[in-house]
C-alpha cells in the first residue's frame, strides 16, 4: 500500500497545466479536467480509456483514488444520474474515487499524446507536421515516409497486437503518411487533400472505406480503443515521475 498522499488540488493543477486544458477547445461532451472530486487526496492512480462502470469498479477494487481517462463520464452525452449512471457515480463517490478526463488535450500533446506515441511506436519519421483541424485544433500528424504498405501494416500489428483493417485505395509503397487516432476515418477526404496517400486512424463510418478507394488513398483502421491506450498510460507515468504516485492500467478493450 502506498504511503504517498498528495493533495488532489495539487495533482489537478499540475495536470491542467501540463495538458493545457483551458486553452484547447473540444467537443462539449468532453468536459476536460476534473469531472468528479474525492475527499481531497491521491495515493494511487488508475488509467483507462473509458470511464465506464467496469473500469470504475476495477479502479475501486484496486483502491485507487484517482482515475485518469480519455473518454469521461459524459462522453455519451449528459444524462440523468439514474440506472447505470447512478451506479457509476455511487461506486466512485462511496470509494473516494476522483475522475479526471482529457480528450483532445491528450490526443495532441507533443510528449505524451496518442498521435505522437503511436507514431513513435511504429517508427514514423520525426519530420512530422500537424494537420487536420477539428474544433479549431490541429489534431493529426503527417510526415513524408516511404515504406511498403505490407511492412507498415506489420508494424502496426506488432505494436497493437491486432492486424488492422485496410481500405487499399492507395499505392503499395507510401510516400506521405497521416495519423489521427480514434474515430477520424470520416476525415479521409481532408487527408487526401493534404497529399496523404496513407491515413492511419482508429475507426471510421462505413462510407469512408469506399470513399478512400475513390480518392486513391490507403485508409488503415487500427482500432479506436487500441490507438488510444497510449496517452492515458503515459499521463499516469508522468504523474508518477512528478509526485511519486503508483499507477495501474485498466485494460477494457471494446474491439472497435
Amino acid at each position: 500500500m502506498s504511503t504517498i498522499k498528495v493533495p488532489l488540488n495539487d495533482v489537478v493543477r499540475w495536470l491542467d497545466d501540463y495538458l493545457n486544458i483551458q486553452q484547447i477547445s473540444d467537443w462539449p461532451e468532453a468536459l476536460n479536467g476534473l469531472q468528479l472530486e474525492n475527499p481531497g487526496y491521491v495515493t494511487r492512480v488508475a488509467a483507462a480509456v473509458d470511464a465506464c462502470e467496469s473500469v470504475i469498479s476495477q479502479a475501486t477494487f484496486w483502491k485507487c483514488d484517482l482515475l485518469l481517462v480519455h473518454h469521461g463520464l459524459f462522453w455519451s452525452g449528459q444524462k440523468p444520474i439514474i440506472r447505470q449512471n447512478y451506479r457509476k457515480f455511487r461506486t466512485a463517490i462511496n470509494s473516494g474515487l476522483a475522475i479526471y478526463s482529457a480528450h483532445l488535450p491528450l490526443d495532441i500533446h507533443p510528449e505524451i499524446g496518442n498521435n505522437h506515441l503511436l507514431a513513435n511506436a511504429i517508427g514514423m519519421p520525426e519530420n512530422r507536421l500537424p494537420f487536420l483541424e477539428l474544433r479549431g485544433v490541429q489534431v493529426g500528424l503527417v510526415a513524408n515516409w516511404e515504406i511498403s504498405l505490407r511492412n507498415l501494416l506489420a508494424r502496426i500489428e506488432e505494436v497493437l497486437g491486432r492486424l488492422p483493417h485496410l481500405a487499399p485505395g492507395g499505392p503499395p509503397t507510401t510516400s506521405r503518411v497521416g495519423i489521427c487516432t480514434g474515430a477520424a476515418g470520416a476525415e479521409v477526404a481532408a487527408a487526401a487533400n493534404k497529399g496523404i496517400d496513407t491515413f492511419i486512424t482508429g475507426e471510421g463510418p462505413h462510407w469512408s472505406y469506399t470513399l478512400a478507394e475513390e480518392l486513391g488513398i490507403n485508409l488503415i483502421y487500427a482500432g479506436h480503443y487500441l490507438t488510444e491506450t497510449f496517452g492515458v498510460r503515459a499521463l499516469a507515468d508522468a504523474l508518477r515521475k512528478q509526485f511519486g504516485l503508483p499507477w495501474e492500467f485498466i485494460d477494457h478493450p471494446t474491439g472497435i
